[in-house]
């Protein structure tokens, strides 16, 4: 074990830890937005409940969010230096316009939008969360332009006199095709993380708490969730099928590892299961579907799919001497996690929608067992969603111009990694528990009670009202 083996392994654990927060901040901003555009519409009480009950889930999460993510900047300079320097003119472009703009516009709007209960007009509070969910959104698409950049390396040029990387065209990096299909696949699995917490919370309060009066408001999150869920489960396949053939044409290797794919085949079958040799280099079993790789890698049931061993040859001649080939078992079953906790999260969402027809209450603790266990199949699904994505690219830290030992600090010890990861860790299940225990707190207690909290008004002229904090 070495600093480069530490400091991959860090940067790993705290994406996929601060991950866990940012689909739901990204979702739930947007189902809060639409809960109390509901409420101002129709004026029903039971949508400002919900608005300022799943309002204080959200913010409890995008608190978390914010923390844990501003750490991943600072890996940037300390452990991996050397890549900052590389590509820092052009990666760096994309993160600054999230801070400026993204977060600045979400983080002062979910201020005014705690803070202006009682004191702003309704149209303008209503505005507030709806342009911090656009914010929290364009936040999201700013870091994935940089991510594709890592993927397909766009708009740049190398220095031939520095070696580094320097930004030719920025419109370029923006308009990066894999960018453009990441973010809405990303933002359809944000939305399905989400609309799952909604049915969990919903769910729970209508099977334990059936001669509540608030019953019916759960009854309605319940539903407007596994709706949520349904729709983003299809947007989540419409968007990974485009996704998938994008990938084919400028990360084929991340395909063909994805399916255990070693030699080239056309038409090429989809595995379902697939057992390889210790060294990766062989297939020595496998269960497949005809035709179905080809199509969805190229579009076409009798289109030609790469194999690990005919593309590692390629880029071993292309780029030199080495492994190009990253770690097929894990590319292989996180690429298969990925669709089935996200498949699974679906059809507990058909089911409670089935368990509610007709105005049925639902009764199963079985199923209540399931709704509990729905937010945590979304998540689980992007998570594998992403170590796929990265594992998939390596040994490339930027596809076909850096790898990934290149891009690693070199006068930071393996100590020092270590120390740094060990702490990280630390505070990170500190985090983690303090996460858990407020969301089972306030999801537990239920919609507030309105009736000692006035409801904001149009009228802005109340100049003695004591400004209010709704949490």
């Amino acid at each position: 074990m070495d600093a480069l083996d530490v400091a991959r392994w860090q940067f790993g654990v705290t994406t996929v830890y601060h991950f866990l927060f940012v689909p739901l901040t990204i979702g739930l901003s947007v189902l809060v937005a639409i809960l109390q555009t509901l409420w101002h519409r129709t004026g029903n009480e039971r949508y400002l409940k919900l608005t300022k009950f799943y309002g204080k889930l959200f913010l409890i999460n995008f608190a978390m969010g914010v923390v844990t993510g501003i750490v991943q900047e600072f890996q940037f300079g300390m452990n991996w230096s050397d890549y900052s320097r590389f590509v820092g003119d052009i990666f760096g472009a994309p993160l600054a316009i999230e801070a400026l703009v993204a977060f600045f516009l979400e983080s002062t709007f979910i201020g005014l939008w705690i803070f202006g209960w009682d004191r702003l007009p309704k149209r303008l509070h209503l505005a507030s969360i709806w342009a911090a969910a656009i914010g929290t959104n364009l936040s999201a698409y700013f870091i994935l332009a940089a991510n594709s950049f890592m993927q397909n390396p766009v708009g740049y040029r190398i220095n031939p006199d520095t070696g580094r990387a320097e930004l030719t065209d920025f419109l370029a990096v923006l308009t990066n095709k894999v960018a453009l299909i990441t973010f809405p696949h990303t933002l359809a699995g944000a939305f399905l993380v989400a609309g799952s917490l909604v049915v969990a919370v919903g769910l729970y309060h209508v099977i334990r708490n059936r001669d509540s009066t608030d019953t019916p408001a759960y009854r309605f999150a319940t539903k407007f969730g596994s709706w949520v869920v349904l729709i983003s489960s299809a947007l989540v396949v419409i968007t990974g099928d485009i996704q998938g053939k994008i990938m084919t044409e400028v990360q084929p290797m991340k395909m063909a590892a994805a399916e255990g794919l070693y030699t080239t085949e056309s038409p090429a079958s989809f595995s379902v299961l697939t057992i390889g040799s210790l060294d990766g280099s062989r297939e020595i079993f496998a269960i497949k579907i005809p035709y179905l790789l080809s199509y969805l890698g190229t579009g076409d049931p009798n289109g030609t799919v790469h194999g690990i061993n005919d593309l590692q040859a390629q880029y071993a001649s292309q780029y030199g001497a080495g492994s190009y080939t990253p770690i097929i078992p894990v590319t292989y079953w996180s690429f298969r996690f990925m669709i089935a906790f996200g498949l699974a999260a679906a059809a507990i969402a058909l089911l409670v929608l089935w368990t509610q027809r007709k105005g049925r209450t639902p009764t199963s603790r079985w199923l209540l067992r399931a709704g509990l266990a729905m937010p945590v199949l979304p998540l689980l699904a992007n998570s594998f969603g992403w170590i796929f994505t990265e594992m998939g690219r390596q040994p490339w830290i930027v596809f076909g111009e850096m790898l990934t030992r290149d891009g690693v600090s070199r006068s930071v010890s393996l100590t020092e990694v270590l120390t740094s990861f060990t702490a990280f860790t630390l505070i990170y299940a500190t985090l983690a528990v303090i996460e858990v225990k407020l969301l089972l707190r306030y999801a537990r207690a239920g919609v507030p009670d309105l009736t000692d909290h006035p409801e904001p008004t149009d009228d802005s002229d109340d100049a003695e009202r004591p400004l209010a904090f709704a949490y």
